[in-house]
């Protein structure tokens, strides 16, 4: 008997090669598009979650003669990532959603859903790898080190990982762009879309504010003198290193080094003032066995960050990263990702800045 797999597909090029890939192999393959706003899904949007990206997933399953279904995920996403995203702009934090979403329903309800459809393995295009060791399962860094994308997947268990397949792992982007062609899939030309799903334009500054418009109040820009300099917008449209937009001239380049829900002040300096030497976090999650002593490892402290050495010190669900060298702009609210070499051991979310 065929072992039954679960794909992922948002109507791109990643999954749909992902769906045959694995078909190929000899799986049973039935592939489901989670939607998370079957009413308002528009023609005009490419990304995912779009009317665009539904029809384009159902031509692909069509093309591979698979089963396909849509799921209606809304409520879900409003209950375990955009309430999550918005409290915390709204406190002057930076989150990142496609991390929670991964963690509570890709790897969550969705990989439930496939269990109860007598499914062994959930898939999806994931740019990372999955090493089955005595140890357990290891999460690694994809091939295509511009693509990896194994810094979004930090929050899976030994049990997620488990029942999870990435069939792009161990192939770069122009090679997937190549499977398309040959396996002659009607999405082999389609562009990459990086965009939020729930962000109309990607926009979020908008978002939030048709959400919150009452609660974005303004309030001062103070300089490292402590000065007033300028009027902010409302804490939520500003992130920690943020250059522009500001309105404010020092004669130098100044950003956003500290954001202050508690007087709803946001704080600038130069770069240098801007870098910071650690931070404290919370919510720690290890794919394997969590140290429970001092370890020297890489830091990605937000996903186009390129990796810092630093030293972890864990303490329960806290620990402390100290940088071998200052990182600009450490941000609340982001995840901090701990790499030992091309292996992901876990992360958390950057709470406290230890300038």
């Amino acid at each position: 008997m065929k072992k039954r797999v679960l794909v992922a597909m948002s109507g791109g090029v990643d999954s749909s090669v992902a769906a045959a890939l694995l078909k190929a192999k000899g799986y049973e393959v039935i592939g489901i598009t989670m939607c998370f706003n079957l009413a308002q899904s528009s023609r005009k949007k490419i990304g995912c979650c779009s009317r665009q990206g539904l029809e384009d997933a159902r031509r692909v399953a069509h093309k591979l003669g698979i089963k396909h279904y849509v799921l209606n995920m809304q409520k879900s996403l409003e209950e375990r990532v955009i309430r999550d995203f918005c409290r915390e702009y709204l406190t002057g934090r930076t989150p990142n959603p496609c991390i929670t979403c991964n963690q509570y329903l890709k790897f969550g309800e969705l990989l439930e859903r496939a269990k109860a459809l007598g499914a062994r393995f959930l898939a999806t295009g994931h740019y990372a790898r999955i090493a089955k060791t005595p140890a357990g399962f290891l999460l690694k860094k994809a091939k295509d080190s511009k693509k990896d994308q194994s810094y979004f997947l930090y929050r899976l268990n030994q049990s997620q990982l488990k029942h999870a397949l990435f069939p792009l792992g161990n192939y770069t982007k122009k090679e997937v762009r190549k499977l398309a062609r040959k396996f002659k899939l009607p999405v082999a030309e389609k562009k990459a879309s990086q965009e939020i799903c729930f962000l109309p334009n990607d926009d979020y500054r908008s978002f939030l504010r048709s959400r919150f418009n009452k609660e974005l109040l303004p309030g001062p820009i103070i300089d490292a003198q402590g000065d007033i300099v300028g009027r902010h917008k409302g804490i939520a449209y500003y992130t920690v290193g943020q250059r522009q937009g500001l309105g404010v001239a020092k004669g130098y380049p100044v950003y956003i080094t500290r954001i202050d829900p508690k007087s709803n002040s946001i704080h600038i300096g130069s770069k240098d003032e801007a870098s910071a030497f650690g931070f404290l976090a919370e919510d720690l999650h290890f794919t394997t066995k969590p140290p429970l002593k001092k370890v020297a490892l890489k830091v990605k402290i937000r996903y186009n960050h390129q990796e810092a050495k630093a030293d972890l010190f864990s303490f329960g669900n806290k620990s402390r990263v100290i940088f071998k060298k200052p990182q600009f702009a450490v941000t609340p609210g982001q995840s901090a990702v701990f790499y030992d070499k091309n292996r992901v051991i876990g992360g958390a979310i950057i709470d406290e800045v230890i300038s």
